[in-house]
């Protein structure tokens, strides 16, 4: 993926590999998550595995949207330049 993106934009490697090991990290989580739940639920992993999936990408999308809205206006008003999203330094 690091590939298709423009040269000129092109992410140096050590932030690419920090945005994809969040995204793999997740899905770890969510796998193990499922494989738990099933157990429990006596559930099969793959039924929980979309409705998980589902909730992520609706209600966890909005619920990441809007702490890192809260996180922003608290750095902006706080000043605190280090922590400003998407600023790497």
């Amino acid at each position: 993926k690091r590939f298709r993106e423009p040269k000129h934009e092109r992410r140096p490697w050590k932030i690419w590999f920090l945005d994809t090991s969040k995204q793999a990290i997740g899905m770890l989580f969510i796998h193990f998550a499922n494989v738990y739940l099933s157990d429990l639920t006596e559930e099969d992993p793959c039924s929980l595995y979309l409705i998980n999936f589902l909730l992520d990408a609706t209600l966890g999308m909005l619920l990441i949207y809007i702490g890192i809205r809260a996180v922003s206006s608290i750095v902006e008003w706080q000043q605190w330049d280090s922590l400003r999203f998407g600023e790497y330094g």
